[in-house]
């Protein structure tokens, strides 16, 4: 019997490492802070035609509402409730863009937040996403209902209530998290409730979760709550499918809690795959491209089945979270594109592309000061649409990396090249890489501050391929620069140190 529920509890864990996504597609892109209807457009005339395979939305729970009108990011990390009307629209808005969303294969991830309600400074009233009355003095949240006996007041032994020392990793579990009412998910009530808001998802269509702050949850509670979550709706997924989960654990070593705590219960986020990737294209403490000749597991990364990857994300591209100064971000877009092409060509992990939107960044002592705005807003504090130009990048404030060609084409890549073994390395012991994906891909980088010029093995098939990165194939034409692979499989790549792109990408589908 202890076997068979061993068993049991394995496959679950590895039911829940699946993204469960469709049609070849692999990548996932976090629509940061967009509205409802702007997802359900963009999986329709984008991200379905482009091959991407889901989106991660931002939490959709019920928040705190913070200072009107400037309305800060952060706020939807505050939930007050469970109900489903947030600053990206109402629950029926949700329900519409899922539906579309799963229609045309492009698979929706919820951003959970169920460690904590707002912050013991959120005061009390109806000034919340739903209009709901809350009070956080009183820890007093009827809309759920939760009360003070829900919450890990009497477990945290820090005299402040606070998280003092991240050393210590019952404080770290069982105190509050820079003011945030910590959650008693010891208590089957409280993990009733959060399994329950989780299943609304589900049963709406949602195919799994980027669970939040899950260093700060006790494994076991996770775990009793997850075990609670249906499988996922047989509208779209198969029968006796389980909800994706990948949990944000930021573990960059030295501290007692680590990512080898929760891998059995799902993927994991590897911040260090963000903090190293961009010391490498930074070249900074002596760090050189051709070292990523083992990159994965040889850098001290989880395995990659454990292992959800980026360049960014919306923490640390702000300066929180891991990393500090080596993250690369939008604000500096030849090395990003570079860093994002990298991942995105090589197999390790489930990688997922940020999309951003811009804010009035003000550095002062190493520290962004308006690290905090929100969207781009109305004066009333709602969040704008996402307009979209001509050349199909955006407007108004909204970044859109997804669209960048050269990150939407290695989307296109991945897509291609799935399954097949990295190969066919070459470096110059420098700054100058290229490596294969088996015979349906080939990468190629140039981030020395010399030209590069040299004939290699590419083991694709002979023929003339269009590079994706200086632009595309389209019709019986390439838009940027053509390669010619001879029959040996061999091609001369040439490229400036000086290009506004120093990378050239060709695969089985961009051959004339």
């Amino acid at each position: 019997m202890k076997l068979f529920i061993l068993v049991a509890l394995f496959g679950l864990s590895l039911a829940q490492h699946n993204p469960h996504t469709k049609h070849g597609r692999t990548a996932l892109v976090h629509l940061f802070e967009w509205r409802w209807a702007d997802i359900a457009a963009e999986c329709e005339r984008f991200l379905a035609p482009n091959g991407f395979a889901g989106v991660q939305i931002s939490p959709p729970s019920e928040h705190i509402l913070v200072n009107d009108p400037w309305r800060p990011w952060w706020q939807r990390y505050q939930p007050i409730g469970y109900k489903l009307c947030s600053r990206s629209g109402s629950e029926n808005e949700l329900r519409d863009m899922i539906t579309r969303c799963n229609n045309v294969g492009v698979n929706i991830y919820v951003d959970a937040v169920i460690n904590h309600m707002c912050g013991s400074g959120g005061g009390e009233g109806t000034h919340s996403s739903c209009g709901s009355w809350f009070s956080a003095n009183r820890e007093d949240f009827p809309s759920v209902p939760y009360s003070n006996l829900d919450f890990n007041d009497q477990k945290c032994n820090t005299g402040s209530g606070e998280i003092e020392n991240y050393g210590d990793a019952n404080q770290v579990r069982n105190c509050r998290l820079v003011g945030l009412l910590d959650l008693a998910l010891e208590k089957d009530y409280v993990r009733g409730k959060a399994a329950g808001y989780m299943n609304q998802l589900i049963d709406m269509g949602v195919a799994g979760f980027r669970v939040d702050a899950c260093k700060h949850m006790w494994p076991g509670d996770l775990s009793a709550v997850y075990g609670r979550l249906h499988n996922l709706n047989t509208k779209w997924f198969s029968g006796g499918s389980k909800p994706f989960i990948y949990q944000e654990v930021i573990d960059l070593g030295g501290e007692p809690i680590g990512v080898r705590e929760y891998i059995h219960l799902g993927r994991v986020t590897e911040f260090k795959y963000s903090a190293k990737i961009g010391t490498v294209f930074r070249k900074w403490n002596g760090e050189k491209l051709c070292y990523t000749k083992n990159w994965g597991e040889g850098w001290g990364f989880m395995s990659s089945g454990n292992a959800v990857v980026f360049v960014d994300n919306h923490d640390n591209q702000r300066g929180h979270g891991a990393g500090g100064a080596s993250i690369l971000t939008f604000w500096d877009p030849r090395l990003y594109k570079m860093a994002v092409g990298y991942m995105l060509a090589h197999p390790y992990g489930v990688a997922r592309v940020m999309s951003s939107f811009r804010w009035n960044r003000q550095i002062v002592n190493g520290k962004d000061q308006n690290d905090w705005m929100g969207p781009p807003s109305y004066s009333n504090g709602s969040t704008k649409p996402v307009p979209i130009n001509s050349d199909q990048t955006c407007g108004d404030g909204w970044v859109c990396e997804h669209r960048w060609r050269q990150i939407k084409n290695m989307v296109i890549f991945r897509n291609v090249v799935n399954g097949q073994p990295h190969s066919n390395w070459w470096d110059n012991q420098s700054n100058q890489v290229a490596f294969g994906r088996g015979n349906r891909g080939f990468i190629v980088f140039n981030n020395d501050d010399w030209n590069l010029d040299v004939t290699l093995n590419t083991g694709m098939p002979g023929g003339t391929y269009c590079d994706v990165i200086s632009g595309q194939k389209e019709g019986s034409r390439c838009t940027g620069k053509q390669i010619q692979v001879g029959g040996d499989g061999r091609a001369r790549f040439t490229i400036s140190n000086s290009d506004e792109d120093p990378f050239v990408a060709i695969h089985a589908e961009s051959k004339l």
